[in-house]
């Protein structure tokens, strides 16, 4: 029983059967003895009124009211005269909370916990409260495997009716699951069944990964992931009997025993559709993906009638509901299946709320959503225009509900909330990168400037290797339909000495761009540019490779072209921050047409494809193909050549070394005419930190191509490592240590390897 409420029931009692006064009107009511309590509080509570009849039963209810309260831990009822005096003596109040021993919690949470049942800095000290509070905290420390926490907990008086809350922790150490027993499994292997479950016994991995941990939460999401695993193989009538959990005296061994009953697997004899088929049975029978004569799965039943329901829900029955209905045949193993359909009333939308966008404006939002407002309701529509929302960029997170209108049976609405992310970045300052040194940069860009959803940058790098400054600016909806436009001014110097080779290139140009949507997650860019580029390699040493001055004595110091781009790019990422699925592919081709001084192309590909393999645990795999060549008689520039190596090629070599070098400076690399790069990598969140920090292994393979350096005589170079990118406030950062595996006698490596403002 509630301590203050026992207390306030025996002070009732004892009132009652001390005072037995006479019942008198009150003519008068003092408050004594509050100090922080206001009395017009104490006046609001008390049930009795100046010029009303005060009486035994009167006097008891003012005890029992104030004690309800909470305020109060004494209440005394005075009378002298008529005047009725209440005289009270206030709870403390909590002037401090600390704790000592805590390390499995941050102390921050634990305050905010506190606070929420009422034990919290100048709230009104309750024992009783104080001690749910102490419970609470226990049991979180039992769901984390710490069953040998002790906690004391310190009430320290200090003037002016104060307390001082004191929790001395002290946690022990984390019980570990030293055995799982499986009983009743014959059908399927038990180390099958505990491969499955997320509770497990200690492992080399179990630092990271905190399985070998009980809880009642994980037992219980076990306990339906071994249900599932039999029913996706027919165990209709599995069952699990019962779980035992022991754990040793010492509190740091914990043994799990599963009792199961297994049965016999099902076979489907017949898959039948009923109910409201608004649509050809046809169109409902290809959506049907178990099929009479295979084992019963319930993942796949679930599937096809989930299958059933997004068919309705494209065609505008938002509240359609679809149910198997099962009929088993015990003694042969059957099971028939009726599928009942209902696809209830066709709903369409009433209106599409957007919230959350601060900054950015509402008609940017708008223009990437599909569903329309006043059109029926498209379940496909809605989840493309999560999709396109989130991959603009701007928003760290974007949830889509589709509630139906209140009163209505025919009605939705679209509630789109976005919590903003900063997409501005302005830096001044220096940086490091493993191969061009110590880089002086400033920039300021905006991808979403003042909300509009353009994007305007300026960009400054003074490093060793290259020096840019350029514009860019893009505007995603030139046009009401999707058509972008963008245009570019650069300003860019290539000075590779640093890489072994004896030249100098400066070029500035401009450009401008258009974008043209061809379907959801496909797009088509059309570019004219103008480019002008200057060579120096005076004066010609040993060190200077005779392709390039042949190169410059052939079409001169100073080259003017004409390229224009055709590109394709796919992007069905379902995030462009952190990626689980999906993908991206682009292709592109460069032209320099004739009219000018230079006429040749390059041609790309890049396919990038993100499969989530576990939870947080995601395989990335990345090919990076690239071709070109000289037209009418002429070679590729050398300066158009395509390098291989390094991060974001193949981590482990030094950057742009693999390939081709020259016969006489061994050290010059000169880059080819061809390109593959292959690249697989797993992403994990790092253990403790959010996911804008991903780590994993890698293998990485690729190489450079010429008419004489071919991938059948040098094939491609090789390498595995460990990498981690990190989303950082001042931008994206890169770490690789690579190990190459079959590296020639005269390829530079280089095994650790950072970059900034680069993801792979």
């Amino acid at each position: 029983m509630n301590k203050s409420l026992l207390t306030g029931l025996l002070a009732t009692l004892f009132a009652a059967g001390a005072m037995a006064m006479e019942p008198f009107t009150v003519a008068d009511i003092r408050v004594e003895g509050i100090q922080r309590v206001e009395a017009g509080t104490v006046f609001s509570y008390l049930p009795v009124k100046v010029g009303e009849t005060m009486d035994d039963e009167k006097a008891a209810q003012v005890i029992k009211t104030l004690f309800a309260t909470g305020f109060f831990e004494d209440v005394r009822v005075e009378i002298n005269g008529d005047v009725l005096i209440v005289v009270v003596h206030e709870r403390p109040a909590i002037a401090q909370i600390d704790f000592v021993g805590l390390k499995e919690f941050d102390k921050e949470q634990l305050l905010k916990g506190l606070k929420e049942v009422g034990i919290a800095v100048s709230r009104t000290f309750d024992r009783a409260t104080l001690e749910k509070a102490e419970q609470e905290l226990k049991r979180q420390y039992l769901s984390r495997g710490r069953y040998a926490v002790t906690i004391t907990t310190t009430i320290t008086p200090l003037d002016r009716n104060r307390v001082a809350i004191n929790f001395n922790v002290d946690e022990g150490d984390t019980a570990k699951i030293r055995e799982i027993n499986i009983v009743g499994a014959h059908a399927i292997k038990e180390k099958d069944l505990l491969s499955v479950m997320e509770l497990k016994t200690p492992s080399w991995i179990s630092w990271y990964t905190k399985s070998d941990q009980y809880s009642k939460q994980k037992l219980a999401a076990d306990l339906e992931t071994l249900r599932s695993y039999y029913l996706d193989r027919g165990f209709l009538e599995f069952n699990i009997e019962s779980t035992q959990v022991s754990i040793s005296p010492d509190k740091k061994d914990i043994y799990l025993t599963i009792s199961i009953k297994e049965g016999e697997p099902y076979l489907v004899s017949s898959v039948k559709l009923a109910g409201d088929l608004i649509l050809p049975e046809e169109e409902f029978r290809e959506s049907v993906k178990i099929k009479p004569g295979n084992v019963f799965s319930r993942k796949i039943l679930n599937e096809s009638t989930k299958s059933i329901a997004d068919k309705l829900g494209a065609q505008g029955y938002a509240f359609a509901n679809v149910n198997a209905a099962p009929e088993l045949d015990q003694e042969k193993h059957l099971v028939a299946f009726t599928i009942f359909v209902d696809p209830g009333k066709r709903a369409y939308v009433r209106r599409i709320n957007i919230t959350g966008n601060t900054k950015t404006r509402d008609e940017v939002i708008r223009q990437e959503v599909r569903q329309m407002e006043g059109a029926w309701y498209d379940a496909n529509r809605v989840v493309k225009s999560r999709e396109r929302i989130d991959r603009t960029g701007y928003f760290g997170e974007v949830n889509v509900e589709t509630p139906p209108v209140p009163g209505t049976i025919d009605q939705v609405d679209v509630n789109i909330n976005v919590a903003e992310k900063s997409t501005g970045n302005i830096s001044l300052g220096a940086g490091y990168s493993s191969s061009e040194k110590v880089i002086l940069s400033g920039s300021i860009s905006q991808s979403n400037i003042f909300g509009s959803g353009k994007y305007l940058a300026l960009q400054l790098n003074t490093g060793k290797l290259n020096r840019t400054l350029g514009i860019n600016y893009t505007n995603p909806y030139f046009t009401v339909d999707g058509i972008s436009q963008g245009f570019d001014l650069y300003y860019r110097t290539l000075n590779p000495t640093s890489l072994g080779y004896e030249f100098q290139s400066t070029s500035y140009g401009g450009g401008i761009r258009f974008g043209y949507p061809l379907t959801e997650v496909d797009s088509l860019t059309f570019g004219l540019a103008i480019d002008q580029t200057n060579i120096d390699i005076t004066p010609v040493t040993l060190a200077t490779p005779i392709q390039y001055i042949q190169f410059q004595a052939q079409n001169g110091d100073s080259n003017l072209t004409l390229p224009t781009t055709l590109g394709w790019a796919r992007d069905t990422r379902d995030s462009a921050i952190y990626p689980t699925k999906g993908g991206t592919q682009r292709a592109g081709l460069e032209v320099a047409i004739p009219g000018a001084d230079l006429t040749f192309y390059r041609a790309s590909y890049q396919n990038q494809h993100y499969f989530e393999l576990v939870k947080d645990l995601v395989l990335m795999l990345n090919v990076d193909l690239g071709y070109g060549d000289g037209l009418s008689g002429q070679t590729l520039p050398f300066y158009k050549n395509f390098y291989a190596g390094g991060v974001g090629s193949v981590r482990g070599y030094d950057t742009a070394s693999l390939g081709p070098v020259d016969p006489l400076y061994p050290d010059t690399r000169l880059g080819g005419t061809r390109k593959a790069v292959f690249n697989s990598e797993i992403l994990m969140p790092f253990p403790g930190i959010d996911k804008s920090f991903r780590f994993g292994p890698f293998f990485d393979a690729g190489n450079v191509f010429t008419d004489n350096y071919t991938y059948a005589e040098e094939g491609l170079r090789t390498s595995v490592g460990l990498a981690a990118a990190w989303i950082s406030p001042l931008g994206p950062l890169k770490f690789s240590y690579g190990q190459p595996i079959n590296e020639q006698s005269n390829d530079k490596l280089q095994k650790f390897q950072f970059q900034f403002g680069t993801t792979f």
